[in-house]
């Protein structure tokens, strides 16, 4: 019975050996917190998110109140602002002239919260933002037409109330527009022979440049800034009347004084080819005689008295009054 004693014994004895041989266990991790739900949204939050998208929604078109609006896609301005879709504009497209209408149309068209352009104030501040033009022949600043309290921008053009199809946009039909102010002008096209403006293509911006500078008197037509000029910086008259262009080697002197005016009448005249004078050589004698002037053309033969009627047609035999290539008299 000895036997199993000692093997208690030695089991005894080699426990503490086997449980300090064993490696340290780590120390328990703390145990992870559950997930915790979102919290759910307020109903005060959801309020006020969705309060600006219902507001955008309430606001009223332009076009609502509006008859200018609902044509305003036909008009240029409209199409540079790409605010047209599917044939309708947005309020994006008034906000440029008239500033944000927000207020204005939530107001039920509180004017005092809406701009409107008007006068030079208007012109200055709303038109020239974009149609600001300054070259050597035009300006919007020192013209003839040059924005002020007489005359500007909106004393012409339209925004809305012009026909939509009309170059420029202006207000009336332009020898209407023209002849409110220019009335003596205007009058002229009744004469018989006269432009046909209106009638046949040409209007008064043929010749005339509305937004042209303010020029000292020139001697040249091509020199005078209120006149538009032809591509090769030539008088208007060329435009039409090409087969007077030139150059000549024998040119008329008319034409180194003052150009086609010094002769003809622009704007119409009681007198065949819009001349001046009844007859042709009660102009001719304005600067081909010492009378009054300082012999600016050359001095007729002794024999061509006046008092003779042949004269006094001075084109029967100066056919080529214009200039010529071949004579200096211009006979031919």
């Amino acid at each position: 019975m000895r036997f199993p004693a000692l093997a208690t014994a030695a089991l005894l004895l080699l426990a503490p050996l086997s449980i300090a041989q064993q490696p340290p266990q780590p120390p328990p991790s703390p145990a992870q917190p559950a997930p915790q739900p979102a919290p759910a949204p307020q109903p005060e939050a959801k309020a006020a998110e969705a309060a600006p998208a219902a507001e955008a929604e309430q606001v009223p078109l332009c076009s609502d109140c509006h008859e200018e609006a609902k044509t305003f896609a036909l008009n240029p301005h409209a199409h540079v602002t790409g605010t047209v879709t599917k044939g309708q504009v947005t309020n994006d497209s008034c906000v440029p002239c008239h500033g944000d209408g927000t207020e204005h149309a939530l107001s039920g068209g509180d004017k005092t919260k809406i701009s409107k352009p008007a006068g030079v104030k208007g012109a200055n501040e709303v038109c020239l933002l974009c149609h600001e033009t300054t070259t050597n022949r035009i300006t919007r600043h020192a013209g003839m037409h040059s924005n002020s309290a007489a005359v500007n921008c909106l004393t012409c053009h339209s925004m809305h109330h012009s026909n939509p199809t009309s170059p420029h946009l202006v207000a009336k039909p332009q020898l209407q527009l023209c002849g409110t102010c220019h009335t003596q002008a205007a009058s002229f096209r009744n004469r018989p022979y006269a432009h046909r403006l209106d009638r046949g293509g040409m209007e008064c911006t043929s010749c005339h440049e509305p937004h042209g500078r303010t020029s000292a008197t020139a001697r040249a037509l091509a020199l005078n800034t209120t006149l538009r000029t032809t591509a090769a910086g030539e008088a208007p008259c060329l435009n039409c009347h090409a087969d007077k262009r030139g150059p000549y080697v024998f040119p008329h002197g008319g034409r180194e004084v003052g150009d086609c005016t010094a002769c003809h009448e622009p704007h119409g005249s009681v007198n065949p080819h819009q001349l001046k004078r009844a007859e042709v050589w009660q102009l001719c004698i304005e600067c081909h005689s010492p009378i009054g002037n300082e012999t600016l053309g050359s001095q007729p033969p002794s024999f061509h008295t006046l008092s003779d009627l042949r004269y006094r047609n001075c084109t029967t035999c100066h056919v080529a009054i214009h200039g010529s290539n071949r004579d200096p008299q211009l006979f031919k």
